[in-house]
C-alpha cells in the first residue's frame, strides 16, 4: 500500500455532524483509498455512523465531548479550551502527526485558532482565503475570500504567489495566469493600492505565472484567467454574489420548467443538458475553501452542504498535500 495522506477531520462542525461528515468520509474512501483519517470528535456517535464501513487500517478516531459551536465568536471559540474538536484536529498537524486539517465547522473560529497554532510561512504577512470557481475554461482559484479585509500591495502580491503556486498543485499540467479584481481593466482604474500592486507584478520577474492585469467582476467566469486576486472584503462580496446569482438562475429555471405542460415537457426533451446545466452549477462540486499562508493547509468545507460536497473538500485535502503546496509557496517567496 502507498503511503497515505493524512487528513484530521473535525467531525463535530457544521450543519448535521458528525453523521454528514463520517458519511462523506466512507464516501470519499470508496473512491480512493488514499487517505488515512484522524477524526476528532465524540467518539460513540461516530462509531454508530461508521459502522464498519471503513477498515481499521483507514481512520483512528481521537475522543472528545467538548466542540465549539456555531455561534462562538472566534474569541469565545479560543477560550473554550485545548479539548475541543477543532482545536485538537489543527494540533495534530502542528504536531507532524496529520499533513492536513479540514473542518466544516465556525469559519472565523478555525482561522484563528489555526493563526493561534500554526506558524505563518516566512516573509508572507497575512493569510487569505481561497477557493475554487468554475470558469467557461475549467475552474479558477479566488483569493482572499473574507481573512482580511484590508490589504497592503505586499499583501496582494503575496495571496498573487500562493495563488497560482495552489493552482499549480491542484492543476499540475497548467499554468497559472493571474489577474487583480478591479472596477475597470485600463491602468488608471481602481484605488492606491491596487495600482501599486498593478505595479510590482507588472514589473515582477518570474516564471511562476503570467501576470494579465485587471479583470472585472463580469468577467470572473469566462477563463482568460485562472488566478483571481482581491482583498478579503472584495472577494468576499464577489463570492456571495456569484452564489447568490448561480441559486437566482438554479430556482428560476425550476420554476419555469415545473410551472406548465409545456415547461414539463420541454423539461422531459433536454434532460440531458439540464442535467449537465445543474452539475456545472452544482456548489458541492467546489466545496473546500483553503486558508493559505500557514506552514500547514487549512481546509474549510462550507457548513451547509451535505455528505457530497464534504467528500469533495476530502479530495482537496488529498490534492494540495500530493501537490506539495506549502513547498511550492516557499519556493516562489
Amino acid at each position: 500500500m502507498s503511503k497515505l495522506i493524512k487528513i484530521a477531520v473535525d467531525a463535530m462542525g457544521g450543519d448535521g455532524s458528525p453523521k454528514k461528515i463520517i458519511d462523506g468520509i466512507v464516501h470519499n474512501h470508496k473512491k480512493k483509498q488514499e487517505n488515512f483519517y484522524k477524526i476528532f470528535g465524540n467518539k460513540k456517535d461516530i462509531i454508530k455512523y461508521l459502522d464498519n464501513k471503513i477498515d481499521q487500517n483507514f481512520f483512528e478516531i481521537i475522543h472528545t465531548e467538548e466542540i465549539v459551536k456555531s455561534t462562538d465568536s472566534p474569541l469565545e471559540a479560543a477560550k473554550r479550551g485545548k479539548n475541543t474538536s477543532m482545536w485538537l484536529a489543527i494540533d495534530s498537524v502542528k504536531k507532524k502527526e496529520t499533513d492536513v486539517v479540514i473542518s466544516a465547522g465556525n469559519t472565523g473560529a478555525l482561522l484563528v485558532i489555526s493563526k493561534l497554532n500554526l506558524k505563518m510561512i516566512e516573509n508572507i504577512d497575512k493569510p487569505a482565503l481561497s477557493a475554487l470557481w468554475p470558469n467557461k475554461k475549467g475552474m479558477s482559484v479566488v483569493l482572499d475570500l473574507g481573512a482580511n479585509i484590508e490589504c497592503s500591495s505586499k499583501n496582494l502580491v503575496d495571496f498573487s504567489l500562493m495563488g497560482a503556486s495552489l493552482y499549480k498543485s491542484l492543476y499540475p499540467n497548467e499554468n497559472p495566469n493571474v489577474a487583480l479584481l478591479n472596477i475597470g481593466s485600463e491602468e488608471l482604474k481602481g484605488n492606491e493600492i491596487i495600482k501599486e500592486t498593478f505595479q510590482l507584478l507588472n514589473e515582477k520577474k518570474t516564471n511562476s505565472f503570467n501576470f494579465s492585469g485587471y479583470i472585472e467582476g463580469n468577467q470572473l467566469m469566462d477563463g482568460f484567467v485562472n488566478v483571481i486576486v482581491s482583498d478579503g472584503f472584495t472577494g468576499n462580496v464577489a463570492l456571495k454574489t456569484a452564489e447568490g446569482t448561480a441559486n437566482f438562475i438554479t430556482n428560476e429555471l425550476k420554476k419555469a420548467l415545473s410551472g406548465s405542460i409545456i415547461g414539463k415537457i420541454s423539461s422531459l426533451l433536454n434532460i440531458s443538458n439540464l442535467k449537465k446545466f445543474k452539475k456545472r452549477l452544482d456548489p458541492r462540486l467546489y466545496n473546500g475553501a483553503i486558508f493559505i499562508g500557514l506552514d500547514s493547509p487549512v481546509v474549510k468545507s462550507h457548513g451547509g452542504t451535505d455528505y457530497i460536497g464534504f467528500s469533495n473538500s476530502l479530495d482537496v485535502c488529498n490534492r494540495v498535500i500530493k501537490g506539495d503546496l506549502i513547498n511550492k509557496i516557499k519556493e516562489k517567496i
